[in-house]
């Protein structure tokens, strides 16, 4: 089924695009043309920022409202995703590749617990407290919302990490103009659906489905207050320095290259931990910026670590991304085939060795697939050790002991993600508190939408999820009296 949209959701209305530019959608899977929608312009993100800018300022407007009724609104919402959740898994599998089983967790299900999770904390949250002035009187605190976001979200969670950034933005009181990655346009369109059909009022979330043209003219967009941005790192310091010029606040959540620490006790039998150290190394294709990708292995148990991801990688279902039984889909572009590909003639030019796959799958000779690899005889100083591939592409690197896992763990530019496997939990939490990045899991690892999630040096600024990040969306006032 094709599907073609018309029309831009701008101010609580389907209104028609003010040109007849298009984004073609084209099957991941299949490389058929499967949908198309109009490509918003500078006049429709003009648009689309005065209706969130109206829906902001208005005296009975969204930024008014009480706590209470937010959290109902996105209660509302979370009802209408619910409602459309299948539908929403369908569309992103066949847009970016990702399988159809991980699609219904993942986009389907994580953003109605992120809205969910939202409409509690500010059903609690205080957002005014006083306490004594130092020199006499009272000094009150509030906390109000900052305005209009421009929330950017990359292709391959696009839902999830969407919710990342509207959730807490409608809970502080903030009006949100979202615009999704050319790649994934058909799930925007029914996530603009959903929106329309609950109480969240008009003007409060408008789409601007685009390029880098169109997301560098919003974010540069005077009437903006905030942008939250998850991308590549290239990207994010673009986006940086705009906002630095204009002392505009910045969130970015950007990309990784995070290391999986296999310690000498740990746990190898596939059965028992298979489901997990999949989930850590190479879900959504290798598409997934917290991947452990750098398996670290002790020297000891080196060849056995390197025989596990052989087993693991060369045991996946690989296949057409709404294929029940796909457990590895295709590259979400041609284009981020091409970079899997180079990546992996940089892992042979440097001398890795080729464990497994490596190449595209002969039974397969339409969509974008490329075998899940792994390399073994990798040196930390090698391309497919230090740069993000976004593939399912794995570097099985030795150490010597646990200060050298470390340090070799810590030697990247990036920060984000990370995991110990261990059969002492003590022992993996001593590791987990040394390694320098965001967040890091003990034998498994899943963003806890009650828990900050983000990362450290080249892998951005802030935080997204927990309560802390509504504050990403608040302005601190202090009233003295």
């Amino acid at each position: 089924m094709t599907l073609h949209i018309d029309s831009l959701f701008i101010g609580g209305e389907w209104i028609p695009p003010t040109s007849s530019h298009r984004i073609n959608v084209i099957s991941a899977s299949t490389e058929e043309h499967i949908g198309s929608v109009p490509e918003a312009r500078e006049a429709d993100v003009d648009a689309a920022v005065a209706a969130a800018r109206g829906a902001f300022d208005d005296p009975s407007g969204w930024s008014q409202w009480s706590a209470g009724q937010r959290a109902d609104a996105l209660d509302s919402l979370a009802d209408q995703l619910e409602a459309r959740a299948e539908e929403m898994a369908r569309r992103v599998s066949a847009q970016n590749g990702m399988p159809i089983a991980i699609a219904r967790q993942l986009e389907a299900g994580f953003p109605v617990a992120v809205i969910r999770y939202y409409a509690g904390v500010v059903r609690t949250a205080s957002f005014e407290e006083s306490h004594p002035h130092l020199l006499g009187g009272t000094t009150t605190v509030r906390r109000e919302p900052l305005g209009v976001v421009a929330a950017i979200a990359p292709w391959n969670f696009p839902q999830t990490l969407a919710s990342f950034k509207y959730a807490p933005a409608l809970a502080a009181g903030c009006t949100v103009v979202l615009k999704p990655s050319p790649e994934t346009v058909l799930d925007a369109a029914l996530f603009a659906e959903a929106v329309a059909a609950s109480s969240v009022p008009a003007g409060v979330i408008n789409i601007v489905p685009g390029g880098r043209e169109v997301g560098a003219y919003l974010i540069a967009h005077p009437h903006i207050d905030k942008v939250a941005f998850t991308g590549s790192t290239a990207a994010g310091r673009q986006i940086a320095e705009t906002c630095g010029r204009l002392l505009r606040p910045v969130t970015l959540e950007l990309g990784g290259k995070s290391a999986a620490i296999v310690l000498d006790d740990a746990e190898l039998d596939l059965a028992t931990i298979g489901e997990k150290l999949f989930g850590a190394t190479l879900l959504n294709n290798g598409q997934t910026c917290f991947l452990g990708t750098r398996i670290l292995a002790p020297r000891s148990r080196y060849h056995e670590v390197v025989g596990v991801f052989e087993a693991l990688a060369s045991s996946l279902t690989v296949g057409d991304a709404l294929d029940e039984a796909t457990q590895i889909g295709p590259m979400a572009s041609e284009r981020q085939r091409e970079r899997v590909e180079g990546y992996i003639a940089k892992g042979l030019g440097d001398g890795a060795r080729l464990v497994t796959g490596g190449h595209r799958p002969a039974a397969l000779d339409t969509g974008w697939f490329v075998e899940p690899t792994v390399f073994a005889d990798v040196d930390n100083s090698h391309a497919i050790a230090q740069e993000e591939i976004f593939g399912p592409v794995l570097s099985v690197i030795p150490y010597t002991d646990v200060d050298d896992a470390i340090a070799i763990a810590n030697a990247t530019d990036y920060g984000l993600g990370g995991t110990v496997w261990t059969a002492d939990h003590d022992r993996g939490m001593d590791v987990a508190r040394r390694v320098r990045t965001g967040t890091i899991g003990i034998n498994t690892y899943l963003p806890d939408p009650s828990s900050p999630f983000g990362g450290v040096k080249d892998s951005g600024i802030g935080r997204e999820l927990g309560p802390d990040a509504l504050t990403n969306f608040q302005a601190v006032k202090s009233i003295y009296a």
